[in-house]
């Protein structure tokens, strides 16, 4: 046997799905600004680690070309010629320069 309780029985389910669905918006508003937060958090990890991972190779190659200088004699001669403009006794140091800009 059916009994049918009337209107109020349909009104407090419709009052309970009604006040479920405002429990959940209003958790949704409330969260919002720490997920934008995380999310903001998250770019600044990624791009910290980018930049973690740039500095560590830079360091890296940094050590390599130390050691080259410290044990290679061909690379000590190399940038002495470069940096230093050295020559042996038998050769001949040719410069050029740079054009310079006329003057206006």
């Amino acid at each position: 046997m059916n009994v049918d309780v009337g209107i109020w029985q349909k009104l407090t389910r419709i009052v309970v799905v009604l006040l479920f669905i405002a429990a959940m918006i209003t958790v949704v508003v409330l969260y919002m600004p720490l997920i934008r937060q995380n999310e903001g958090m998250r770019r600044e990890v990624i791009r910290l680690e980018t930049q973690n991972r740039e500095s560590e190779e830079k360091a890296r190659k940094l050590k390599a070309e130390i050691e080259a200088i410290r044990t290679d004699p061909k690379t000590v001669e190399r940038l002495a010629r470069e940096k230093m403009s050295y020559a042996r006794s038998n050769e001949t140091v040719i410069r050029f320069e740079a054009p310079q800009q006329p003057q206006p």
